[in-house]
């Protein structure tokens, strides 16, 4: 689990993906909490600097894990940009064996 997470080769399953949302949600909350200090503060450019540096990881890991999820459904990982794919992604069971992306993660 949480092998390569910025990789976007690959499968992960149902879990991971839903671990790595959990995860983003918890980064996401202390991103918003840099940018609400940095409204009141005296620092404020340099904090919404490093908010903007924190973005680059924090979307590539949205996005490679997205598209290893996609993959595990038997689709490529331009599927996640559906509206509410993610949602289906999280709930979908993935293909059983091995598909073009690779051996099954069970």
């Amino acid at each position: 689990m949480f092998r390569n997470p910025f990789s976007f080769s690959g499968r992960i399953r149902r879990t991971e993906y839903g671990l790595s949302m959990i995860i983003c949600f918890v980064i996401n909350l202390f991103m918003q909490g840099i940018v609400g200090v940095a409204a009141e503060s005296d620092a404020a450019s340099a904090l919404l600097i490093l908010y903007l540096i924190m973005l680059v990881p924090y979307f590539w890991f949205i996005w490679a894990q997205g598209a290893k999820r996609c993959h595990d459904r038997g689709n490529s990982g331009w599927f996640q940009i559906i509206p509410f794919y993610g949602l289906w992604m999280l709930f979908a069971e993935g293909e059983t064996g091995t598909n073009e992306y690779g051996n099954s993660p069970k």
